[in-house]
């Protein structure tokens, strides 16, 4: 009997050391990668109205709490609110990226090194549909990042993330890769590596290597009842963030090609109503009057099986192949019509400008290149899009994306839509643009804005000369 329980014994020491030498060895890549992570820290001046000296200051269950808070005289007060993110240098001369949630709206954005340094960072350019943000420091001879292939990645696989949880700098978790080209609600444009490394608030914007040392994506997303860590993690692959930095840095602007479809899912139902072999595709159950795909002569119901030579698998692979493409491009279309296979040759056309924040190398605040919208109200907004103005039943319209200056101080908010100033229906930003060029500086304008179900007009104070 002991003879058995010592060769037990033995046998779980064994066990235990042939699995601890399988775990892989994490500390080298650390020691080599960790100094090229950074920590971001954003400030911004909130201006919060306060009633004036020598109003009551009453509780809110107290009767004239309501009153007062109504139709008391209030003033502007600022306010700071501070957060902090993660981001990593691809070039040795103070390129940073991050993401683009982790700036945005930030008056003041600060960058620590792992040597304690302190830089003031400027943004370049940052793309909310991507949620990628180049940032630029002002240094030289810094320690990058080596950018790896997200298209060699396997599902279960090694891979690490090194951030700044809760403001902890290069904090260091591991876990595998749980899956590739995950669609999440309202992206479209980005295949997510699904992980199950630990990711919490401030690790967003870090780096995501591969066990070669290699930075695959860019940490930006976690599913989560709690708003903590729950097993669920979401990278952005390092291909699509540097195709917008690419974009950026060259032009200043993103351009994402469109057809000028609504699409769905084809399902196993839909597959056997249509004659497919197997459920796949994308199915068009709306095709845009006078749109790249009207013109090309594609039909609702048609079955879209590749695009330009790429398969896709899914409704969901249709819109991010799509806007990679570049606008103008000719390309061969396959589709399944009555039971047949058949290519169409279409012409992509390009997606209006959808709040891409680009500076093109100057720092916040820069009115080099910005619109009047920009300059007068301290107003960044953006077109809607066919789908957005059928939701609304709208001819026009611009979305609300960032306010700072006298659109800051005024009743507008993020998401609001502005049909019209004063009396003018407002289509588009150019003619948006123009119309406030005709307004004399220092003057009180009305906006007509839709927020959720109502429309109301918000009065807003020009520039003064």
């Amino acid at each position: 009997m002991l003879k058995k329980l010592v060769l037990v014994a033995l046998f779980g020491l064994f066990a235990q050391a042939a699995f601890a030498n399988n775990l892989p060895d994490f500390t080298e890549l650390v020691e080599k990668q960790g100094a090229a992570v950074v920590n971001v820290s954003t400030t911004q001046i909130i201006h919060a109205p306060q009633m004036l000296q020598g109003m009551p200051n009453l509780p809110e269950n107290d009767p004239f709490y309501e009153f007062f808070h109504r139709f008391a005289p209030q003033v502007p007060q600022e306010q700071e609110s501070q957060s902090l993110g993660s981001g990593f240098i691809v070039s040795s001369d103070g390129y940073i990226l991050t993401n683009a949630h982790v700036v945005d709206g930030a008056d003041k954005i600060t960058v620590r090194l792992t040597d304690k340094r302190e830089f003031k960072a400027k943004v370049i350019g940052a793309d909310k549909r991507t949620d990628v943000a180049l940032l630029k420091i002002e240094a030289a001879g810094l320690p990058k990042v080596t950018l790896g292939n997200p298209e060699q990645v396997k599902v279960g696989e090694w891979v690490l993330a090194i951030g700044s949880p809760f403001g902890f700098d290069n904090s260091v978790t591991a876990g595998i890769v749980s899956a590739k080209g995950r669609s999440l609600p309202q992206e479209n444009f980005v295949p997510f590596i699904q992980t199950d490394v630990a990711i919490n608030p401030g690790n967003s914007g870090g780096p995501l290597f591969n066990m070669r040392g290699e930075v695959i994506g860019i940490n930006s997303q976690i599913y989560s009842r709690s708003g903590g860590y729950m097993g669920l993690s979401f990278s952005i692959p390092i291909d699509v963030a540097m195709d917008v930095v690419n974009q950026l840095r060259s032009t200043g602007k993103i351009t994402r090609g469109r057809i000028g479809v609504t699409i769905q899912e084809v399902t196993r139902e839909l597959a056997e109503s249509f004659g497919l072999p197997k459920a796949g595709g994308a199915l068009i159950s709306g095709v845009e009057k006078g749109g790249p795909a009207e013109k090309a002569g594609v039909h609702a119901s048609d079955v879209i099986l590749k695009f330009d030579g790429k398969a896709v698998n899914s409704s969901a692979d249709l819109p991010r192949i799509v806007a990679a493409t570049r606008p103008g491009s000719k390309v061969s279309v396959q589709l399944w019509r009555k039971g047949n296979t058949l290519d169409v040759p279409l012409v992509v056309g390009e997606i209006k400008d959808e709040g891409v924040v680009a500076q093109r190398g100057g720092s916040r605040g820069s009115t080099e290149g910005a619109s009047e919208s920009e300059i007068r109200l301290g107003l960044v907004v953006s077109e809607l899009n066919e789908q957005q103005k059928a939701e609304l039943q709208v001819e026009g319209g611009l979305i609300v994306e960032d306010m700072k200056g006298p659109a800051a101080r005024s009743q507008l908010q993020r998401g609001d839509v502005i049909l019209a100033i004063g009396n003018t229906e407002i289509h588009g930003i150019e003619q948006f643009n123009e119309v406030l060029r005709r307004e004399p500086h220092g003057r009180n304008i009305a906006l007509l804005v839709r927020r959720a179900e109502g429309t109301l007009y918000v009065p807003i104070k020009l520039d003064e000369k």
